[in-house]
């Protein structure tokens, strides 16, 4: 398998030893982890911890990682789990969560003030019913779409993140898009009117 992805060499460089591509893993990728982390949780000290503990298991078991991997999806995916691993052991401890779903739930959808600055006021309004509307969704739909859009991840590897099949994963994003789609079809509808 060739790769000309400066990513993969990277990687091949870390795992052989080498203590600079393993600081430019952490570099090209904290801010990364760290955006993706903040999705799930609030606590921006929790994410930091498993950002660093993800890295320290790097490390130590950078001997025995796979060769051929999607570095971003890798870390992606790791992220998740320590995270995942980290609210069941919390909820293990707090008596009245023990009837709450065993998930890890993604954080409400917000729009970057980025994206709001370079729009209209029309456009920032469908922007913000698109947001309203993309938190009415289900957990796992919102996580799917996050994943899937912002992340631009295939379903392949969205599907092995959630842990569910393929089809499940393409289910699942139709599903969100057509509640989007006949949501926004209306609510676009309105906004337009109210704003002429």
């Amino acid at each position: 398998m060739t790769h000309s992805d400066p990513d993969h060499d990277t990687w091949l460089r870390f795992i052989s030893g080498d203590p600079d591509a393993f600081s430019d893993l952490y570099d090209r990728y904290a801010g990364v982890l760290y955006a993706f982390g903040m999705r799930y949780s609030t606590d921006a000290d929790l994410v930091k911890d498993c950002i660093h503990d993800l890295f320290i298991d790097l490390h130590g078991y950078r001997r025995n990682l796979a060769r051929n991997v999607n570095v971003r999806f890798y870390l992606l995916k790791s992220l998740r789990r320590k995270l995942h691993a980290v609210y069941r052991r919390s909820s293990m401890l707090h008596f009245d969560r023990w009837d709450t779903e065993d998930s890890l739930a993604i954080n409400t959808f917000t729009f970057s003030i980025e994206q709001e600055l370079i729009m209209d006021e029309k456009e920032r309004e469908i922007l913000r019913h698109l947001a309203a509307e993309i938190n009415r969704l289900p957990d796992r739909q919102r996580e799917i779409l996050y994943l899937r859009f912002h992340q631009d991840l295939d379903y392949e590897e969205i599907a092995a993140i959630m842990q569910i099949s393929v089809p499940t994963c393409r289910t699942l994003i139709y599903r969100a898009l057509k509640q989007l789609r006949g949501k926004l079809e209306f609510g676009a509808i309105l906004l337009i009117m109210c704003c002429q």
